[in-house]
């Protein structure tokens, strides 16, 4: 069905419930996402921020209870995880995780191979990959050196960030899925890792941004912003809403909730 802007939604979540180890996280949420937005999910510790990114790029040990996952029209809780990646989705770790032996340069390169075969693209030639690569690290403000080491071995938290960033920027998926990358990061990196995100923006793709504070909001607009509580998104609205989030908190949400008032 087309949406608001005549286009149907590349992301369309109806109902999903998900549990972890039988507890229930996720308790009826619904989102619908368009090709050029960027949605803001917010929340409290413990809400089911991160289980919804992982459940959305198939990350394994959560069971889908109920509900409804539609991506570019494809059943997506049907798809693996690695057919989902090639079919455009992408997720940036909370806490990303280190690969000793595998250098970054090659995991990139072979990153994107497999994701240009899957699009129908030709393969990069070396030259024009180290070209592409080395454009997108400076971008970053990326040391060229931690393009030697093996994946986020070594790397200090704000290198990790940008590292997830910059193959973000390298390998240009359908559908961003950014959980908490703003975490743990100082003014200066976050400013890099949200020009590193503004950059992504594209009328032909689009961005899912998890986050517990607006501080990357002030630079990194959203079109939507969503308030997650207890498993459901409870309430939406524009940037105006992250700024009262800030300085009004969630409580007041929750109290709304229960009130039946929202």
């Amino acid at each position: 069905m087309a949406g608001r802007n005549g286009t149907a939604p590349l992301l369309e979540v109806v109902g999903l419930h998900a549990a972890v180890a039988g507890n229930e996280i996720l308790r009826g949420l619904d989102l619908s996402l368009r090709v050029g937005e960027v949605h803001a999910v917010m929340g409290p510790n413990g809400s089911g921020k991160s289980t919804f990114t992982n459940v959305l790029a198939g990350r394994p040990g959560y069971q889908i209870t109920a509900g409804s996952v539609l991506y570019k029209g494809r059943d997506l809780l049907t798809m693996p995880a690695d057919e989902r990646a090639r079919a455009g989705i992408f997720l940036a770790f909370q806490y990303p995780v280190e690969l000793p032996g595998i250098r970054n340069r090659e995991f990139l390169r072979t990153a994107l191979e497999a994701l240009r075969t899957a699009r129908g693209e030709p393969k990069l030639s070396v030259r024009e990959f180290n070209k592409l690569l080395e454009e997108k690290a400076r971008q970053m403000e990326f040391d060229p050196d931690l393009m030697k080491r093996s994946v986020n071995e070594g790397f200090s938290g704000g290198e990790k960030k940008r590292n997830e960033i910059l193959q973000l920027s390298v390998l240009g998926p359908k559908l961003a899925l950014l959980d908490e990358t703003d975490s743990g990061l100082d003014i200066d990196a976050l400013k890099v890792v949200a020009n590193g995100i503004n950059a992504f923006r594209a009328p032909d793709k689009a961005l899912l941004l998890v986050t517990h504070y607006q501080r990357i909001l002030n630079y990194v607009m959203p079109d939507f912003v969503h308030v997650l509580i207890e498993g459901r998104i409870v309430k939406s609205g524009g940037r105006d809403l992250a700024l009262e989030l800030e300085a009004r908190g969630y409580e007041w949400v929750r109290e709304a909730v229960e009130s039946g008032s929202v």
